[in-house]
C-alpha cells in the first residue's frame, strides 16, 4: 500500500507500507478519502511546526469512510462516512480526568506525532469518529478545521452583542470567524492581504476589515463606539501580531490566542494591567465541538461551499504541495483526493 510521508522539512516521498491489521475490540479500520491541508501541514512543510517528528505521514483533517469495525463498536457501522477527532490522548492523566482532552499530558495528534491519513487505509479508535448520513467526505475533512475556530470562541467567552477582532484571516481565522457569527457577535478581522480581507467581506459577509497600518488602535476604536473589542482572538501564530495584541482589547477583555509560535510573546505589563485584560490560549478542540459543527452545516448554518479554492491529486502530493502553498496560489482550503 502506498503512502506519502514527510521525510523531513521540504521533502515529501511516496513509500510502500503494509495493509493495517484487523481492527480490535474498540476500534474501526477507515478509508481516507479526503485530506485538507492545514497550516499544521505547512507548517510541519517548513520545518517550523514544534510538535512535528519527522519522518511522518502527514495527514489529520480527514474525511473518511468506515470499512470494518472491531468488537463493542456501536456508534458507526460500515459504509458511515466520518469526520475524524485527531487528538489520540490517554484518557487517564490530570487533563483527561478534568475533561481536557485536548491537551492531554500524553497526547498524540495523528499526522503530526503519529502518523496521519495521506494513505488509503489505516486503524483509528471508534471514539475518534463523528458520523454524519448528510455530509460529503470534503465537507467533513473542513469540521476539524472549523472546530479549532469553534474551540478559540468558546475559550472567550464571547457573548451576543460584543465585538470580536479576530487577527489573522488564514483558514484557522476564518473558522473563527464563523462562530463568532454563529454566537450572535460583532465580527471584525485584521489581516495583512488585501485579498484574504476582500474574501471576507465578499464571500463571508464580515462588514469590518482592518488593514494594518500605523493607526490600528484608532481604527479599532472608531468602530466600536470608542471602547476596543471585548474579545480579541490572534490567529496569525506570529510572534509580531501576538506580541502587538495586547493593545487592541477593551477594559476587562480576552485576548485568545490559538496561533501558535515557537518565538517570544513579549508585551509591557502595564498595557494589559490597566484594562485588567485576561490572556486565554486555545489548543486543539473537543469531541463536543465536532458534533456542533456536523449538525451546524448539515442544518445550513455553516456554507462550507465557499472554504474548497484548491484540489490535489494524491500523487502529486510530492511535486505540487510546495506550489499549492504558496501565497501567490491563493488557496483558501486545498483539499487532496486520497482516494
Amino acid at each position: 500500500m502506498r503512502a506519502i510521508e514527510l521525510e523531513e522539512p521540504k521533502k515529501f516521498r511516496v513509500i510502500e507500507i503494509p495493509e493495517p491489521d484487523a481492527p480490535g475490540a474498540g476500534e474501526v479500520l477507515v478509508r481516507t478519502h479526503r485530506m485538507g491541508i492545514c497550516g499544521t501541514d505547512i507548517s510541519g512543510f517548513l520545518g517550523k511546526m514544534p510538535f512535528f517528528e519527522y519522518p511522518r505521514i502527514p495527514g489529520h483533517e480527514l474525511g473518511v469512510e468506515v470499512l470494518e469495525v472491531g468488537d463493542g463498536v456501536t456508534h458507526v457501522a460500515v459504509g458511515d462516512r466520518c469526520s475524524v477527532e485527531p487528538y489520540m490522548n490517554c484518557g487517564h492523566c490530570y487533563a483527561c480526568l478534568q475533561g481536557a482532552s485536548n491537551c492531554c499530558v500524553n497526547l498524540k495528534v495523528i499526522g503530526v506525532m503519529i502518523d496521519g491519513g495521506l494513505r488509503p487505509r489505516f486503524v483509528l479508535p471508534a471514539a475518534k469518529l463523528h458520523r454524519s448520513e448528510k455530509l460529503s467526505f470534503e465537507q467533513l475533512a473542513l469540521v476539524e478545521t472549523l472546530a479549532i475556530g469553534c474551540h478559540a470562541v468558546q475559550r472567550s467567552g464571547l457573548r451576543a452583542g460584543e465585538n470580536c477582532l479576530v487577527i489573522g484571516a488564514g483558514p484557522i481565522g476564518l473558522a473563527t470567524l464563523e462562530f463568532v457569527r454563529l454566537e450572535g457577535a460583532r465580527p471584525l478581522v485584521m489581516d495583512l492581504s488585501d485579498r484574504r480581507l476582500a474574501f471576507c467581506r465578499e464571500t463571508m459577509g464580515i462588514e469590518t476589515t482592518i488593514l494594518p497600518g500605523a493607526d490600528i488602535e484608532q481604527q479599532l476604536r472608531e468602530r466600536t463606539d470608542g471602547n476596543l473589542p471585548e474579545v480579541v482572538i490572534d490567529a496569525t501564530g506570529h510572534e509580531g501580531s501576538m506580541s502587538a495584541s495586547f493593545a487592541y482589547v477593551a477594559p476587562t477583555g480576552r485576548l485568545v490566542f490559538v496561533g501558535l509560535t515557537t518565538d517570544e510573546v513579549r508585551f509591557r505589563h502595564p498595557t494589559f494591567h490597566k484594562p485588567e485584560g485576561t490572556l486565554l490560549c486555545s489548543r486543539n478542540a473537543l469531541a463536543e465541538d465536532f458534533v456542533r459543527i456536523i449538525a451546524a452545516i448539515e442544518e445550513g448554518q455553516i456554507d462550507t461551499d465557499r472554504w474548497i479554492t484548491h484540489r490535489l491529486a494524491f500523487d502529486r502530493v510530492p511535486a505540487e504541495f510546495a506550489e499549492i502553498i504558496r501565497p501567490e496560489a491563493r488557496a483558501i482550503k486545498a483539499m487532496i483526493e486520497v482516494s
